[in-house]
């Protein structure tokens, strides 16, 4: 399979890799990025990158490609994408996808003239074995209806400090944190519910990357945890004293069209990480941990543990849990055979207003209902006239 990269960083080299491990016909045939950062860990494999391209309109014109994969910063997902498909290419993107409102209904518009199946995402957790084995417990019946959801992702001081000085930390770039990191963790929960998210409210700030919580005022002069994750473009040092106008916790409170409520929680600072949910149904319930791999499924009207399954990464170097290989061999399927997928653009779409939703009610201090929204979100997706609304309070 021959790929064109836009925007080679960390994460696309890493996948690079691993799609190579998979299929060794996999081949990177050119790319477009000023400071590849994720050419050292193809080089570290043996693999190259290709030709180097000064722009993605050149990139196109001067290769043939099976997939186009895009892992540029999040501002310029949509042009690259509109770029690709306009080009008649399949593509893949990584997450989030876009990351205003009005961009979800541009790509909403995209994918109504170039089809839904043209764009692939990277919502690598829905090819996880603990989801899959979550959403084949629901499936046979094991937790009825479901009701309500509580869930969160936490991440490790030194992960949460790569994003107080990666470009991440500007949401002029990224977007917020809950849509940059945790619209993963939100696809997922989507997906169990079934319908889309309705009501938000949500309350955050930034508690714990402050100046009166750096070490050195509290006498350690150790800092390297802080710097362990290397950062990119847009990399700074400064940890505490960031520039980055994100937030580092953040819990929001859900009510989708069918009624299911769910709670979710992120926070950058902590130290023992978990990924956890608790999916209850009216006739049981599903405990489990991505970081600390177990699933367990109760049976409600005797409380009997009826699932007790526990999960460990391929490699002490793989990413997402063994996500990463799963996604990569599904992705060949794909392309070769026309096998479907676990997750669509639609998907993305859905997480992403969602968290967009939450970082407004968590601005506005007010509940943030949907509706008009998925109105113009469905008028553009279907060929209407999508007006640029922005979110409305309740």
């Amino acid at each position: 399979m021959k790929v064109g990269i836009i925007g080679l960083g960390f994460r696309l080299g890493y996948l690079g890799y691993i799609f190579n491990q998979i299929d060794p016909d996999f081949e990177i045939v050119g790319y477009t990025d000023p400071a590849p950062a994720g050419m050292p860990v193809l080089e570290e494999h043996g693999l190259t990158a290709g030709q180097s391209y000064a722009t993605p309109e050149e990139l196109i014109a001067g290769q043939e490609m099976d997939l186009l994969m895009i892992g540029s910063p999040n501002h310029m997902h949509l042009d690259h994408i509109r770029l690709g498909l306009e080009a008649g290419l399949k593509v893949f993107s990584e997450k989030p996808i876009v990351m205003s409102i009005e961009q979800s209904y541009a790509l909403a518009e995209l994918l109504n003239t170039h089809g839904h199946d043209r764009l692939l995402v990277g919502l690598v957790l829905r090819y996880s074995p603990l989801y899959k084995d979550l959403r084949k417990a629901q499936e046979d019946g094991r937790l009825g209806e479901v009701v309500s959801i509580e869930a969160s992702e936490h991440i490790q001081p030194y992960h949460g400090a790569f994003f107080m000085r990666d470009w991440r930390r500007y949401s002029e770039y990224a977007g917020s944190f809950i849509l940059e990191k945790c619209c993963h963790d939100l696809d997922l929960y989507n997906g169990v519910v079934g319908a889309r998210p309705r009501f938000v409210a949500s309350f955050g700030g930034r508690k714990s990357f402050t100046p009166a919580n750096a070490p050195q005022n509290a006498g350690v002069n150790d800092l390297e945890v802080y710097h362990r994750k290397p950062s990119g473009w847009q990399g700074a040092d400064k940890v505490f004293d960031s520039d980055g106008d994100i937030i580092d916790y953040q819990t929001a409170i859900v009510e989708y069209e069918n009624g299911v409520s769910m709670t979710f929680h992120t926070n950058l600072n902590v130290p023992d990480e978990f990924r956890r949910f608790c999916v209850v149904g009216a006739k049981g319930m599903a405990e489990g941990d991505f970081v600390r791999g177990f699933l367990d499924v109760h049976r409600a009207h005797d409380n009997e543990k009826v699932i007790a399954n526990k999960y460990q990464a391929p490699s002490a170097t793989s990413h997402h849990y063994g996500a990463d290989e799963q996604m990569a061999e599904d992705v060949f399927k794909h392309i070769k055979d026309g096998a479907p997928l676990p997750v669509s653009a639609l998907d993305a779409l859905e997480a992403g207003i969602l968290a967009l939703a939450m970082d407004e009610a968590r601005l506005s201090r007010k509940v943030v209902d949907l509706a008009p929204v998925w109105q113009q979100y469905d008028a553009a997706l279907h060929g209407g006239q999508a007006a640029a609304l922005p979110l409305k309070s309740a």
